[in-house]
């Protein structure tokens, strides 16, 4: 598979574990997230064993900031390699263009995307927050806004991908978390798809954890996902 659609989370605390299970796994099956618990913990050097395994990286790390500090964030990251990064859309424009920016200017540019809106908030978590919109016109909102500012795409729940692939065209690459098979838990997961729908509704990636993860064997729950998605990616 060239374009691997699955994405496996990594959320380990530490290396030991994370390098066991990409052991157990196929660089040519699924792409690898590091986030901000394994990368705090480990640093660069673990994203540079998992890449001499073949993996390609999704450094998960929600970039967040004034936007000098949120560009010098990003071409830190594309230094390293990785395959995608990602920053906030709730840093507002001026960050996000400043963001494309630094990255575009790399010799080998990462994918750019923006996290529009955590699949474990719903509804009442947005209106704690005093915003009086809900979870799709936030999505909306947030990924125009993203796609406006040069971004490859968006972090989203794959509730909203029909929309936001019908608004934001083909190109706009949409990656879901809160993917899960049909016999799967929902965990802390508020807003939740199987791959193979996700994929029907415009996902481009689909981020999975726990249900490979936990898999008593990854490797076959990989195999299996990838099998369910197999004619739909």
């Amino acid at each position: 598979m060239s374009d691997p659609k699955i994405i496996v989370a990594l959320d380990y605390p530490g290396a030991v574990p994370a390098l066991a299970l990409a052991h157990r796994l196929s660089p040519e099956l699924c792409r690898l997230k590091v986030g901000k618990e394994l990368f705090t913990a480990t640093g660069p050097s673990l994203l540079e064993q998992l890449m001499k395994r073949g993996f390609e990286i999704f450094l998960d790390l929600k970039f967040h900031d004034i936007p000098n500090t949120t560009a010098q964030a990003c071409k830190a990251a594309a230094s390293l390699g990785v395959w995608m990064v990602n920053v906030h859309a709730l840093g507002g424009r001026k960050m996000l263009e400043a963001a494309q920016l630094a990255v575009s200017n790399c010799a080998k540019p990462p994918k750019l995307i923006a996290v529009t809106l955590l699949t474990s908030m719903n509804q009442e978590d947005i209106s704690d927050l005093g915003i009086n919109a809900t979870p799709e016109q936030m999505v909306l909102r947030l990924a125009a806004m993203a796609k406006e500012s040069g971004l490859d795409g968006v972090v989203c729940s794959a509730m909203e991908t029909e929309i936001l692939r019908k608004q934001l065209g083909n190109k706009f690459c949409l990656v879901t978390p809160g993917i899960r098979p049909p016999a799967a838990s929902l965990d802390d997961q508020s807003r939740v798809m199987t791959p193979e729908a996700a994929l029907r509704a415009g996902s481009s990636y689909l981020v999975i954890g726990r249900p490979i993860t936990k898999a008593a064997d990854p490797l076959q729950a990989l195999i299996d996902i990838n099998m369910g998605i197999r004619g739909i990616a």
